[in-house]
């Protein structure tokens, strides 16, 4: 097998990103094409994991200050200055476990260091749990500083990791 390949997102791989997106739409939000189109233009980062002419994993990021309106970005944005929020991460089921997104986290890192930022934030769901992105972060340095109760019911865990400088 190839080695997966990391490449800057175009607006024309919406509909491979919108179908990866769909796939684990239990742990994140539903997107359409139009939400991608929204997600894409405020996002400093897009990347796009692609193996064998496949895309198996992607990210978008926000900077503070992006306007983004959203409740989990929002929450960051209360209590941090100088950060990058992922907004969404996904790596197909089938690459899962094969370090796709320690190579995805790890340019992601590089990248939010180039940008200045402090600290890069995300959230996971803690009710009900998602266990394996909860390890996937701490073992990527991620500590929790809070929790949210979405509308949906969910709670989710609200971390952070430093960006080493």
């Amino acid at each position: 097998m190839k080695s997966p390949t990391i490449r800057t997102m175009r607006l024309a791989d919406c509909a491979a990103v919108v179908e990866l997106n769909e796939a684990v739409v239990s742990v994140t939000s539903s997107m359409d094409s139009v939400r991608f189109a929204e997600l894409f233009e405020l996002s400093e980062i897009k990347l796009i994991v692609e193996l064998e002419g496949s895309v198996v994993g992607v990210v978008l990021a926000m900077v503070e200050g992006c306007g983004y309106d959203n409740g989990n970005y929002a929450w960051f944005e209360e209590r941090l200055r100088n950060f990058l929020y992922i907004d969404r991460v996904v790596v197909s089921s089938e690459c899962r476990g094969l370090g796709v997104g320690r190579s995805l986290y790890s340019y992601l890192f590089e990248e939010a260091d180039r940008l200045g930022s402090l600290h890069v934030c995300a959230e996971m769901d803690l009710e009900p749990p998602n266990e394996a992105s909860l390890r996937f972060h701490l073992g990527m340095g991620f500590v929790p500083i809070g929790t949210r109760v979405l509308e949906s019911g969910k709670t989710v865990s609200m971390q952070l990791r430093s960006v080493a400088r």
